[in-house]
């Protein structure tokens, strides 16, 4: 592939909880910002892709632990020398000599292939810096805050502490009353050339981006745990550029608004982008026109609507 993409990538979450911390509310920076990591926002790509039967390294997967004569068997996560060892049935990492083979094989699964990889398993220690990265989302809608519900448990707690309690334990459930998310992001193919020189790989395709690009538009859509439903695929822009150009943080130029009657979202980039017709090749926006208005679009910009994917 040659040329380079930026964008951003939009996720709004009503009474949900896109992404949240340790102690369970979302997180938010030291100054009370909320955000989401972008690996909330890879996680449900790869549960897509694994869905769909494509290899996907890194992404927790089980077993039954190997417990010896009178132990219990319990159920644990792979390892991710397991991991490995399951994706490609390989019977023993440890007696794989062959660097090649193992680059090859990462290079194989679609989150490796997408994000890269941190690989230092059993004499191989492996980094790769993806062609696909993502920051952080930051929440632009300023009327965000944690709601916390109290869940009544259809079953009485059986303690040691407390053997004859009669009444039902309670869980909590924290969302947000809404937020809206923007993630930018950036895919340079040039980053496998060293890999591609090597032979264990045919570098980054188009057909890696358009898979990239069909999973990122509609796979927190799809994701519907029970934190996650609530959350969606709003918005999303790819502007596809020559090899040689270089865009700005596109993400912090976007503004998202609350109306009586639609949530709009005001692009400032618009204006700057028009000015880069020579170095810019495409523009795709996604959103939903049923609940979204656009300002700031760029000219040569063809807008789709996200539920169908169709231009309109």
């Amino acid at each position: 592939m040659n040329k380079r993409v930026y964008g951003v990538l939009g996720i709004s979450s009503i009474m949900a909880n896109w992404n949240a911390d340790f102690s369970g509310y979302p997180k938010t920076t030291s100054d009370g910002e909320t955000f989401g990591s972008d690996k909330a926002l890879k996680y449900p790509m790869k549960k897509m892709w694994d869905n769909e039967g494509k290899k996907v390294l890194y992404i927790k997967s089980m077993r039954f632990s190997e417990g010896k004569k009178g132990e219990e068997i319990t159920l644990i996560p792979r390892t991710l020398k397991e991991r490995y060892e399951y994706l490609f049935q390989v019977e023993d990492l440890k007696n794989c000599k062959d660097m090649k083979e193992v680059l090859k094989n990462l290079m194989s699964a679609v989150d490796v292939k997408n994000f890269g990889a941190t690989f230092a398993e059993s004499g191989n220690n492996i980094s790769i810096t993806g062609a696909v990265q993502i920051g952080q989302g930051f929440n632009k809608y300023d009327g965000t805050n944690p709601e916390e519900q109290q869940i009544l448990s259809p079953f009485r707690a059986d303690t040691k502490e407390d053997t004859e309690a009669k009444n039902s334990t309670l869980g909590t459930k924290i969302v947000s009353n809404e937020a809206h998310y923007f993630y930018p992001f950036v895919i340079n193919p040039l980053a496998y050339k060293e890999l591609t020189e090597l032979g264990v790989t045919e570098g980054y395709t188009e057909e890696d981006y358009q898979n990239f690009r069909r999973t990122a538009i509609v796979s927190a859509t799809s994701f519907a745990t029970n934190a996650k439903v609530g959350c969606e695929n709003e918005f999303a822009l790819f502007v596809e550029t020559k090899a040689d150009a270089y865009l700005p943080n596109l993400s912090e130029y976007v503004e998202f608004q609350k109306t009586e009657g639609k949530n709009r979202i005001l692009l400032s980039c618009g204006e700057f982008l028009d000015q880069m017709e020579d170095a810019v090749e495409k523009i795709d926006i996604y959103y939903n026109p049923h609940t979204t208005e656009l300002e700031g679009v760029p000219k040569m910009a063809s807008l789709h609507d996200i539920r169908v994917q169709k231009e309109g």
